[in-house]
């Protein structure tokens, strides 16, 4: 996977999450519970890092949208 630039998270609100986990269900679905609370990009195919243990999962997230992409107040 690519390293994070800075244009992916270039304003306030913006973030990416990462998540590490044991196996790729959990990875994916800590990550799905994630973006189920804001407007996301939805999880990223799962891939490993050499001589690291886990999997990992990423997914981009605007935590001033809500899910549907409607501004959160």
């Amino acid at each position: 996977m690519k390293p994070i630039s800075e244009a992916q998270i270039a304003g306030p609100g913006l973030a990416v999450v990462e998540v590490v986990a044991v196996d790729e269900e959990t990875a994916a679905a800590a990550a799905q519970a994630v973006c189920a609370l804001w407007w996301s990009s939805g999880t990223s195919r799962p891939w490993r890092v050499p001589g690291e243990p886990g999997v990992r999962v990423r997914a981009y997230v605007d935590i001033r949208r809500a899910p549907d992409g409607t501004p959160i107040t």
